[in-house]
């Protein structure tokens, strides 16, 4: 079994705890291997050899940061099929998901590569004579970067491929569920030796140790965290005490509105791969549907059968398997709960409504729920499982009201082949993301943000780039009297 160390400055070396924690495939229920449980000790040092390391960082030419990020990618992709597999065992994905997130990732440093010529600042024109104004863009800092569990692989491309193109250096910590994909990248950046030491640190343990001290650390000049609103509220009140700089990504509970004009057999196959994706582990899926009455007697007949056709297992074993298991037996129950508090309330299941009868592993049936009212919880909650549930409409105006009153503000789609319905919705949805006739996933020249409490700052694109760069005005006096 694979015990993992934790990687600071360059050099592997041991935790200065002795505790350790088990790392499961949740298919099967096995030890896989075993992390550090991190000290604040442990955070601190790793948070001191990225400061130190900063410092020459940041004076390195972008196009040689750019370099090395496209090389990173380069050395991915010739590891693909060991990712692959390593995302599988430890987090549950089909094959389909996990070699998705894996070419994704790989597409993640080659595109941010590309921002090496690309940082731009300004020159503005000054109210005063003999003056020129300059606005550089410049690095922000140490980046404490914190990965989740539902997709370990490409948020850590995500949060460590843009540190490294802005000329940040970064501090790592995986979820204490899913660090097998974190470790073996960091052995192939330690392997691939073209980072100098202290610009890439790697640590293990519990958000509520380390994850607290990276968050209030004074040398920490951002923490960008993917997570839950708890683990969010507790990022902020860790940060206030140094003002430090959030980016955070919080959840959704994403609306699908499917009009009376809309093509249902579309609309069923992208909320029926919405809501399996990751077995409904992801914060983009659709979370909860509202469809037209006059459709709606159709569409719950159509997605009733499509969910009902999942297949589901231990990915490892069937590579042509539409979903895997939760992430966790927590996980499980949550869902489940979720459910029979809904029933109890009056909910019907038109199918699934239980965890799968399997031996081993955290697997739920595939669940479609009617008879389901605004102001339930598996409305107002995130799900989090491969758990639908759907509420009719009558207008418009009633459904837009209906997909914004929610804490959330994440992600949200429409389905209509009528222009001004579409309009209409994507106008009045107070959501960062809207997909229009199509799965909710983003791109990565994107941006993907959050309104209310799914988050504050965002990710991809130029939009996602800038949140890791600090503004400095510089206002340039000169003398034009020089021969």
């Amino acid at each position: 079994m694979k015990q993992h160390q934790i990687y600071i400055n360059g050099e592997y070396m041991n935790s200065t705890s002795s505790e350790t924690i088990d790392i499961l495939n949740p298919a099967t229920e096995e030890v896989i291997s075993r992390i550090p449980n991190g000290t604040e000790e442990d955070a601190n040092r790793a948070i001191d050899a990225a400061f130190q390391a900063q410092k020459e960082w940041e004076k390195v030419p972008s196009n040689e940061r750019g370099q090395i990020v496209r090389d990173i990618g380069l050395k991915l992709k010739d590891q693909r099929d060991r990712f692959i597999d390593l995302l599988i065992e430890e987090q549950g994905k089909s094959y389909e998901m996990a070699s998705g997130e894996v070419d994704l990732a790989i597409d993640y440093f080659q595109y941010m590569s590309e921002w090496a010529r690309r940082i731009e600042g300004e020159i503005l024109p000054s109210d005063r004579p003999n003056e020129n104004i300059f606005i550089h863009k410049r690095p922000i800092g140490v980046v404490a970067g914190i990965v989740p569990w539902n997709f370990p692989v490409f948020i850590l491309a995500r949060k460590v491929a843009t540190s490294l193109i802005a000329g940040c250096t970064i501090v790592l910590k995986p979820s204490q569920q899913t660090p097998n994909t974190a470790a073996e990248f960091t052995k192939m950046v330690h392997e691939m030796d073209i980072l100098p030491k202290g610009v890439y640190n790697y640590i293990t343990g519990k958000g509520s140790t380390i994850g607290n001290v990276m968050a209030s650390h004074e040398k920490v000049a951002m923490v960008t965290m993917t997570g839950s609103i708890p683990a969010g509220v507790k990022v902020m009140e860790a940060a206030a005490k140094n003002i430090t700089k959030v980016n955070l990504e919080l959840g959704g509970k994403a609306p699908a509105i499917v009009t009376e004009h809309a093509d249902l057999d579309l609309a069923v196959e992208n909320i029926t791969k919405s809501r399996i994706i990751n077995a409904g582990q992801a914060c983009t899926n659709a979370e909860r549907v509202y469809v037209h009455e006059r459709v709606a007697e159709e569409f719950t007949r159509k997605i009733t059968d499509s969910m009902s056709k999942v297949t589901y297992g231990d990915p490892l074993n069937d590579t042509s398997l539409d979903m895997g298991p939760l992430v966790s037996k927590d996980r499980l129950e949550d869902v489940d709960e979720m459910v029979r508090e809904a029933i109890e309330q009056g909910a019907k299941v038109e199918t699934g409504g239980e965890p799968a009868n399997t031996e081993k592993g955290y697997f739920y049936k595939p669940t479609v729920l009617t008879n389901v009212s605004h102001d339930m919880a598996i409305i107002r909650d995130e799900i989090f499982g491969p758990v639908l549930p759907i509420v009719t409409y009558k207008t418009l105006d009633e459904v837009i009201d209906k997909a914004n009153d929610s804490e959330y503000g994440l992600s949200s789609s429409v389905y209509t082949e009528n222009y001004h319905q579409a309009m209409k919705l994507t106008n009045g949805l107070r959501f960062g993301e809207t997909f229009v006739n199509r799965e909710n996933f983003e791109a990565v020249q994107g941006y993907h943000a959050g309104f209310r409490k799914s988050g504050i700052g965002g990710a991809d694109g130029k939009h996602g780039l800038e949140d890791f760069l600090s503004t400095q005005v510089v206002y340039m006096q000169f003398k034009d009297d020089q021969q």
